[in-house]
């Protein structure tokens, strides 16, 4: 399938059986150092970023056609050697090859930006998303000024960072409220 010009795409992906893809502080960092030395080569923009110890999520605009497949196969083929060799390992690290999904509606585009933001609360890694460095997202919301943070998110979508992390929170509320009520309803 190709991955077309001006689209969004969220890609994703699990280490192989469910286990860790990132092993140290370290392994984050590499990976974040390489997607940042090939954005501008193969014409890709982040706009929203995850890394969790086990998968990542990426929503990605794609800026010339059929560059995306380029992209992954750089980044992730460089992570995957330089982590066997740290790691003094042998064999795939990911789950097959990445996943993806065309993003064709842009009110998906800011809930899957939000879901994205918000899967290291929702894993129980952190208690707010700010929290947690391997993400873009406090670069939305300006509170660190990271260079992987994409400049048409929030001022396109949002009047600023404080009204996007009022979207966020707002769903972090109601996933509470909804929790809190679970004990009333009947199964």
């Amino acid at each position: 399938m190709p991955f077309l010009a001006q689209h969004y795409y969220h890609i994703f992906n699990r280490g192989v059986n469910r286990e860790q893809i990132f092993f140290c502080e370290e392994n984050y960092r590499y990976l974040l150092r390489l997607i940042r030395k090939n954005l501008p080569r193969y014409t890709i923009e982040i706009i929203a970023y995850c890394l969790l110890p086990n998968h990542y999520h990426l929503l990605l605009m794609n800026c010339a056609d059929n560059t995306l497949n380029l992209f992954m196969k750089s980044v992730f083929g460089s992570y995957v050697q330089g982590v066997n060799k740290q790691q003094n390992r042998l064999g795939p690290l990911f789950q097959g090859r990445f996943r993806h999904t065309l993003v064709d509606k842009d009110e998906y585009l800011i809930h899957l930006a939000r879901y994205i933001h918000l899967n290291p609360v929702m894993a129980g890694l952190c208690d707010k998303p700010q929290e947690w460095m391997y993400s873009n997202y406090p670069d939305v919301i300006s509170e660190r000024q990271g260079t992987l943070k994409d400049s048409s998110l929030v001022p396109e979508r949002f009047s600023d960072g404080e009204a996007y992390r009022d979207f966020v929170e707002e769903y972090l509320s109601t996933q509470k409220q909804i929790q809190g009520l679970e004990k009333y309803l009947l199964e």
